[in-house]
């Protein structure tokens, strides 16, 4: 993948707390805190709520990977902003780190090296792909700290993985490897330390090379149908299904069948 530099936001007094590079077609976040093992503060927050705003209503953007700098991917709230000035990073409408409340229309892959605790893990169960180096680790440390982890993790985890070990992760605070949480079907890969965001990089460019609408309407079936009834499920996902059946993007796909070359979609 070619790198072009996109928006850079979030610049604190020390330093630029997000960088957000485009890559054909791919926003790339990178929270830059390496100091505060990435923690996020209500800077980081906003400017990753921005950073989702524009990747949802962007026409060139697609896919997103979210990831940390400095070998961490994140350690959650930032603690000492909230223990020194009450801050909470909490950016309306997105909610807590600009994300886990309502996280972006178009698919996020979490690249993910070393720690993802607490609200950081939490921000990766607010994506929809993770990819992890192998010494990686996953964790909700909440109880230990008298808190609970009410920024997605209680309400996701038991969703993505079997109930009795979420409930052990939740009740224990002991974090799970990489290579566990990939037998559990919570990590989609695991790769070498160090090169998760290439992985997901690679893996977000096979999303985008794919029809917009397509993926998006795909995204929107698979999150909201969760809590169809089943007499309901194939009814209600024709809202969603039915414009991209009509669209130009899906003629466009046949015909480049039939002629056998690469499809030049429009997202329309």
């Amino acid at each position: 993948m070619t790198e072009t530099t996109g928006p850079t936001t979030a610049a604190t007094p020390e330093r630029t707390t997000l960088r957000v590079n485009h890559l054909a077609g791919v926003a790339l976040l990178v929270i830059d805190r390496p100091r505060r093992r990435n923690a996020v503060d209500l800077a980081t927050a906003r400017a990753i709520s921005a950073a989702l705003d524009e990747l949802d209503s962007s026409d060139r953007l697609r896919v997103a990977v979210l990831t940390g700098s400095g070998g961490v991917f994140s350690a959650g709230m930032d603690l000492k902003a909230f223990a020194e000035r009450g801050e909470r990073p909490v950016v309306e409408p997105r909610g807590g780190f600009g994300l886990v409340e309502r996280p972006p229309r178009k698919p996020l892959i979490a690249a993910v090296e070393g720690p993802a605790l607490g609200g950081g893990f939490e921000m990766a169960l607010a994506c929809d792909l993770v990819v992890a180096g192998e010494s990686a680790t996953f964790g909700l440390p909440e109880v230990r700290r008298g808190l609970t982890a009410a920024a997605g993790g209680l309400l996701r985890l038991p969703r993505r993985i079997p109930r009795n070990i979420a409930m052990e992760m939740v009740l224990t605070g002991r974090p799970l490897t990489a290579a566990r949480c990939a037998e559990l079907g919570l990590v989609n890969q695991v790769v070498p330390d160090g090169a998760a965001r290439g992985a997901a990089l690679e893996l977000a460019r096979l999303i985008a090379d794919n029809a917009p609408l397509a993926v998006q309407a795909s995204k929107d079936v698979l999150t909201a149908s969760l809590d169809w009834s089943q007499d309901t499920q194939f009814a209600r996902q024709e809202e969603f299904v039915d414009p991209v059946r009509r669209s130009a993007d899906a003629r466009e796909g046949a015909v480049a069948f039939a002629e056998r070359r690469a499809p030049r979609w429009q997202g329309r």
